[in-house]
C-alpha cells in the first residue's frame, strides 16, 4: 500500500513511521504515537490530510518537547485543506522562553476598556490601569492585548496591540481568516478562537523583534503556522512569503541584536572589546552559526552570575 492511499492514521501505526520515530524521540515515542492518533480519531479534516505533513508538524512539536493535546495550548496541528499546519500555541512560547534561561518574567493579557493610559511614543512606554475586580472587568469590552517580558539581564520590553490593530493582522496574514469574514464561516482558529491567536500574535512579535532567542525558539518563530515537508517551510495560510534564514544569518542577527544590548549591560561598551569577549569563547571575533551563538550565549549568563 503507497502513501498515497494510506489514511494518516495508519500511515502514523505504519512499521516505517513508528521506526522513524523511535529513531527521533526514543523513550517518547508511545506518547508522540497515541497523542497524534486521538487527533486524528476527534478530527475528520485532519485525518483526511497529507500524512506526511501530520507526521512532520507532530515531529516538530515533539523537537520543541511541546504537547499537541489541543486542550493544553501549547502546539497544534491545524488541517489547512488536504495539508496540516503546524500552530504555537501562546502558551508554548511562553514555556519555550521560561526555558531558555533568558527571561525572568513573560506573559500576555487581554487589555479591557479603561485600562491603557498612556502610550509614549518617543520611549515606547505603556501605562496601564488595571481593574483589581475580576466580575466587574470581564463585563467590560477588551480593547486590545499586550505582552510583556523581563529578562535575566533586567531589560524588559511591553508591546500592546488594539483589538482593530489584531483583527487587520489577522486579514493579512490568514487567507483561512478572510474566507471565514467573507462568508460567515468557522474554519480558521481566528474565527474559533480569537482570543488565543491574538495572544499568540502580540507574544510572537514581541520576542521576534526584542527578546533573545535560543535555537528552539527561532524554529518556533519560523515554523508557526507552516506546513513542514521536511526541510521545507510552505506558509499556505498566509500569501506573503516569509523569507527563511540561514543559520548563519540568524546567528549574525542575533550577534547585532542583543548580544549587543547584553554586551553593554555588562560594560562591554566598545566594538573591540565584544569582539575581544566573542574570541575567547569561540577562538574569533565574528558568529557564524547557531552553535557559535549558542556558545556566547552561555558565556554571557556565565559572566552575568559571576558578578551576581
Amino acid at each position: 500500500m503507497t502513501t498515497s492511499t494510506l489514511t494518516a492514521a495508519s500511515f502514523v501505526r505504519n512499521e516505517t513511521t513508528q521506526k522513524r520515530i523511535n529513531e527521533l524521540l526514543g523513550n517518547r515515542a508511545p506518547q508522540l504515537t497515541t497523542s497524534l492518533i486521538t487527533a486524528l480519531n476527534s478530527n475528520d479534516k485532519l485525518a483526511s490530510c497529507n500524512p506526511h505533513s501530520v507526521l512532520n508538524a507532530a515531529l516538530t512539536a515533539a523537537s520543541m518537547d511541546l504537547p499537541i493535546n489541543q486542550n493544553l495550548g501549547f502546539a497544534y496541528i491545524v488541517p489547512y485543506g488536504n495539508e496540516a499546519q503546524f500552530q504555537m500555541g501562546y502558551k508554548g512560547f511562553i514555556q519555550l522562553a521560561q526555558r531558555s534561561g533568558f527571561y525572568k518574567t513573560i506573559n500576555a493579557t487581554e487589555v479591557r476598556e479603561g485600562e491603557l493610559k498612556e502610550r509614549h511614543r518617543l520611549s515606547g512606554e505603556i501605562d496601564f490601569e488595571w481593574i483589581s475586580d475580576d466580575k466587574e472587568r470581564e463585563k467590560l469590552p477588551v480593547v486590545g492585548y499586550v505582552s510583556y517580558f523581563r529578562l535575566m539581564s533586567g531589560f524588559e520590553k511591553t508591546l500592546f496591540m488594539s483589538t482593530e490593530e489584531i483583527e487587520a493582522h489577522a486579514l493579512e496574514y490568514s487567507k483561512s481568516y478572510s474566507y471565514d469574514k467573507d462568508r460567515g464561516k468557522k474554519s480558521s482558529n481566528w474565527t474559533t478562537n480569537f482570543d488565543a491567536m491574538a495572544l499568540k500574535t502580540v507574544l510572537k512579535l514581541l520576542i521576534s523583534k526584542y527578546g533573545p532567542m535560543n535555537t528552539q525558539l527561532q524554529e518556533a518563530v519560523i515554523k508557526d503556522q507552516a506546513v513542514i515537508n521536511d526541510d521545507e517551510v510552505v506558509y499556505v495560510d498566509n500569501e506573503q512569503d516569509i523569507p527563511q534564514l540561514t543559520p548563519k544569518e540568524r546567528a549574525l542577527s542575533r550577534r547585532t541584536g542583543w548580544h549587543k544590548k547584553r554586551f553593554n549591560d555588562l560594560g562591554f561598551t566598545s566594538d573591540v572589546e565584544q569582539k575581544g569577549f566573542i574570541k575567547g569563547v569561540i577562538g574569533k571575533d565574528t558568529v557564524e552559526t547557531d552553535d557559535e551563538a549558542d556558545a556566547v550565549d552561555q558565556a554571557l549568563n556565565d559572566e552575568e552570575d559571576s558578578r551576581q
